[in-house]
């Protein structure tokens, strides 16, 4: 039997409530396009309609759709296309990072549809950040305000009510950090910020290429508002402006939101629309998490409707966000070109073994080997071998395994197992590990180029193994737009029964949900407040999103 599919269903047309005949019609008439676009190989093309990439008679319906004030359509981007459906913006050269056009050519084709409406929402925020980003008009005078005495009078000449911005900070390791700028960028794309990046360590240099489009995203050295380190106790975070029974935005030109795993009742009520409401008035807004936090933004019903609409499959919204914001600088991509030419560009299948223990987690390692290669045989990622055998004939099949771990140990196992034994049905098995990490010095930036290859390297798999909880196979997992098999977590320091699960969704999990309902202003179960966000399976305490 062959391994069960980690490809996430075909997306669904966005819900459209059938209130009036012109609706129901309309829906039934795009089915029967898009069926017939299938069927007849019908190629999806870019409109003349910025933001719009549909096919015409697609598009038609569409429109009259969105006129009714329903969700627009979303599609599948056709592999083909550079784009990816219009998720990249046109407005970069090739030459300036390579990797930005060149890695979907590596990947399996993406079944997870793309919003219209998210595309728009991405070429607004381009227009804002080429507005409002440094190195502008717009942002030098925000920064002297920023600086200026407090109450001093701005004068009404230098105003600019629209620039207000986001600044991340980093916390903890590169797999986190992806994670929590990808909240960070969704939650300016629903308050109009300006996303940027804390990079003074200088751990964020030659790593990723810019994003956006004739602007950067790096804060400028010296403009961070903050001074000294931030932690749960800066007198000027939102938690502790709360506490003094202060309104956040009351004249402070600036705020820190503390977001990581150990914020308190009063950080939490971050994820509230009243205390939201509020922020708006903040100009900067600096925030530290080493969470994903975006389940925590689909419980705000503030933002509820516009999410719906960039995100119609509420399961891809790092698969779109994260192949949007995360392009390998020229010296990463060039290790990454390296690590697929030498192990994966030859192969039938490529299969990608993701392995990290935890010291809260411990086991063995001829243990987690075992439960490893358990996972592997039973769900048929992996052949099972048979007694030494002459080779008499050519393979019937060429299969790849890349396995990612700080250690060497479990790749070579795995390669002696299979440089020793035949396999059952004759296919030629292949292990590397591209690198020994050994214990990551965080903030190294040698050591997150390395990772951020690995990473990269995993997505290009067709199928992934990871292990529970880790944020660098959350990584991966969204970029391959692949359901992962779970390693789940060892009991006592034994493997588990049931070795691993094909996990329920490509989205990563929220290690720390706030679990407080504001209308109520209680504790709560933020796993069973609505249908599509539900608790993780390799981290019961944390939620994810579903499509429900």
């Amino acid at each position: 039997m062959a391994a069960r599919s980690q490809l996430g269903g075909r997306s669904r047309s966005s819900a459209v409530r059938p209130t009036t005949t012109v609706l129901l019609t309309a829906a039934i008439v795009a089915a029967v396009l898009l069926m017939a676009a299938v069927l007849f190989g019908a190629r999806w093309t870019p409109s003349s309609d910025a933001g719009t990439w549909v096919s015409a008679g697609l598009r038609v319906v569409t429109n009259a759709v969105s006129d009714q004030g329903a969700v627009p359509l979303a599609t599948v981007p056709d592999p083909g296309d550079r784009l990816l459906g219009g998720l990249l913006s046109p407005d970069f050269d090739d030459r300036s990072c390579l990797s930005r056009f060149r890695a979907a050519r590596y990947r399996r084709a993406s079944l997870h549809a793309l919003s219209p409406h998210l595309v728009s929402a991405l070429r607004r925020y381009e227009s804002l950040h080429r507005l409002c980003g440094p190195g502008t008009p717009a942002y030098a005078r925000a920064v002297e305000r920023l600086r200026a005495p407090p109450n001093a009078s701005s004068g009404d000449d230098g105003a600019d009510p629209s620039c207000n911005y986001l600044v991340w900070t980093p916390n903890a390791g590169l797999g986190n950090r992806i994670l929590s700028i990808t909240a960070g960028f969704l939650y300016a794309l629903l308050t109009d910020r300006v996303l940027l990046l804390d990079g003074s360590r200088g751990d964020l240099d030659d790593l990723f290429c810019e994003p956006f489009p004739g602007s950067t995203w790096i804060l400028p050295r010296g403009d961070l508002p903050a001074r000294g380190k931030l932690t749960i106790d800066t007198p000027e975070s939102l938690g502790n402006t709360l506490g003094r029974g202060e309104a956040p935005g009351a004249g402070a030109p600036w705020l820190y939101a503390h977001l990581v795993h150990n914020y308190n009742a009063q950080d939490k009520l971050f994820f509230c629309d009243d205390v939201q409401a509020q922020l708006r008035r903040v100009p900067w807004l600096v925030f530290q998490a080493d969470n994903y936090f975006v389940p925590g933004l689909f419980l705000m019903p503030r933002f509820e409707r516009e999410l719906a609409r960039m995100f119609p499959r509420r399961d891809a919204v790092f698969h779109h966000l994260g192949r949007y914001l995360f392009h390998p600088s020229n010296t990463v991509w060039g290790m990454v070109a390296r690590y697929h030419g030498a192990y994966f560009a030859k192969a039938d299948e490529r299969v990608g073994i993701q392995v990290r223990t935890f010291k809260w987690a411990p086991i063995s390692t001829d243990e987690f080997y075992g439960q490893i290669l358990k996972c592997t045989h039973r769900e048929n990622i992996l052949p099972a071998v048979v007694a030494p055998a002459a080779n008499t004939s050519k393979a019937a099949k060429r299969k790849a395994v890349v396995v990612l771990s700080l250690h060497g140990e479990y790749s070579e196992m795995l390669r002696n197992l299979y440089h020793e034994h035949g396999t059952v049905a004759g296919e030629a098995v292949s292990v590397f590990q591209p690198t020994h990490l050994g214990e990551q010095h965080i903030g190294d930036k040698q050591q997150n180029q390395k990772a951020l290859a690995e990473m990269v390297l995993l997505s290009f798999s067709d199928v992934v193994v990871t292990t529970g909880v880790s944020t660098f196979g959350y990584v991966s997992q969204g970029l391959a737009g692949l359901r992962p098999w779970v390693l789940m977590r060892p009991n006592h320091g034994k493997a588990p029964d049931t070795p691993c699960r094909l996990a329920p969704t490509i989205e990563p999990c929220f290690h720390r949900p706030p679990n407080y309902d504001c209308r109520a202003k209680a504790r709560c179960d933020t796993g069973r407040i609505v249908q599509h966000i539900r608790h993780c399976e390799d981290f019961p305490e944390g939620v994810q999103l579903l499509e429900s």
